[in-house]
């Protein structure tokens, strides 16, 4: 029996998430570490033939032009997550992987098949990308790509009217319309049209858009996001629903949030942050609804916290008649050993969806995202509610079959 190839394109491949994301599957693979935190390592995920995690083969893009190597060296040090011991025994993995990283592209100026700037509009990007992709898929005798989003996060653009049909967009790419097309618009576009799956881990605008949904219908290919659920609002869509159950009036509840990595730097900017605060609080209102009087979220950068991000809440609620008590937490993690595992979790499950033969967004796997395109469920237990009802729709209808 023939098992299917799948390869896993990472944009930003050389950032700290896709480093360990990277490196924790080989060591895993190795026997070096074991799969805590996997989702699909859970006993109801075991019965469906997802991809092994030995099997899956790693590329991408990466704008630093660091290598991946020296990357994962330098997060070791820094973070103490990847121990000097398993980075010499991954070091050849991570060498070997690298011929699989191509410069990123996108914004201006964008890199041509030389590697040399130019600049061209998005089209040029788009033809870039695809033909990264398609060079990968051919070097590695690949079935299917799954190209998965975790750069830094972009600037909130303002909505286009090219966004609300294909054809549009289509007719702006035509146009070199820029505006039109921000780089994770221009990655969805390229993996989607290639015939990709495509995930965006971040809350830039990737696929979010309802021309790259028709899209992803039209190719029959799947796609997700977007803003990955980690720590804080992972912590909050697990709270929130207690104090609508029990009929407890949120006054106010005060989020604070430190890190210091690249994303941390990028929050520094104010219209790049609004990407980042509005889907935190958009999930306590949509939970709380008119339970909620103030919410705030607020991120400083602290270079010092470097991946290990830190984050207050503070909430301050009216029980019976009238009495206001408070409930505070504060969360610590890092950030790339929390995102990694969810970042193989959504490789394996778009994978396994798109070997079914389906395609648009993937609503089931809200419980992975901030802002889940394609549904309005918020709450962390009914997210993951949906998410085990698609298991248990699969395995009743005994599609869960190896493909020869």
């Amino acid at each position: 029996m023939m098992r299917e190839k799948t390869g896993v394109w990472l944009i930003g491949a050389c950032g700290n998430v896709g480093v360990l994301t990277i490196a924790g599957a080989r060591a895993i693979a190795q026997g070096l570490a074991g799969t805590t935190g996997l989702v699909t390592e859970l006993r109801d995920f075991q019965a469906l033939d997802f991809p092994r995690l030995d099997e899956l083969v790693f590329g991408g893009h990466e704008v630093s032009g660091v290598s991946l190597l020296d990357a994962a060296r330098a997060f070791g040090r820094r973070a103490g997550v990847l121990t000097d011991r398993m980075l010499e025994r991954l070091a050849p993995d991570l060498e070997a992987i690298q011929h699989n990283i191509r410069p990123g592209v996108g914004g201006t100026p964008v890199r041509l098949i030389d590697g040399s700037p130019n600049r061209e509009g998005p089209s040029a990007a788009v033809a870039q990308i695809q033909r990264d992709l398609a060079e990968f898929r051919t070097a590695n005798d690949l079935d299917q790509v799954v190209v998965i989003n975790v750069a830094t996060t972009e600037r909130r653009p303002e909505p286009r009217p090219e966004w609300e049909s294909l054809t549009r967009l289509r007719a702006a790419l035509d146009d070199e319309c820029d505006d039109a097309f921000p780089p994770s618009l221009q990655y969805a576009y390229a993996a989607l049209d290639a015939g990709c799956a495509y995930v965006n881990f971040t809350p830039s605008v990737g696929s979010s858009v309802p021309a790259l949904d028709e899209l992803s219908r039209a190719r029959g290919v799947v796609h997700a996001g977007r803003d990955g659920k980690t720590g804080e609002t992972l912590v909050k869509t697990t709270l929130a629903p207690l104090f609508a159950a029990r009929n407890l009036r949120v006054l106010a509840w005060e989020g604070y949030n430190m890190l210091g990595n690249r994303d941390g730097e990028a929050l520094r900017d104010p219209q790049t942050r609004e990407s980042k605060t509005v889907s935190k609080d958009r999930s306590l209102r949509a939970i709380l609804g008119d339970h909620v009087g103030h919410s705030s979220v607020h991120i400083d950068f602290v270079p010092s916290l470097d991946d290990w991000k830190v984050a207050f809440d503070y909430i301050h609620f009216e029980g019976f008649l009238g009495v206001k008590m408070a409930m505070q937490f504060t969360w610590q993690g890092c950030d790339s050993a929390l995102a990694a595992p969810l970042i193989l979790d959504l490789a394996r499950l778009c994978a396994f969806s798109q070997r079914r033969g389906e395609s648009g967004t993937l609503e089931h796997l809200a419980c992975f995202f901030k802002d889940p395109a394609g549904c309005d469920v918020h709450s962390f237990e009914e997210q993951f509610r949906l998410l085990k009802h698609y298991v248990a729709g699969v395995k009743a209808a005994g599609t869960n079959k190896e493909i020869a």
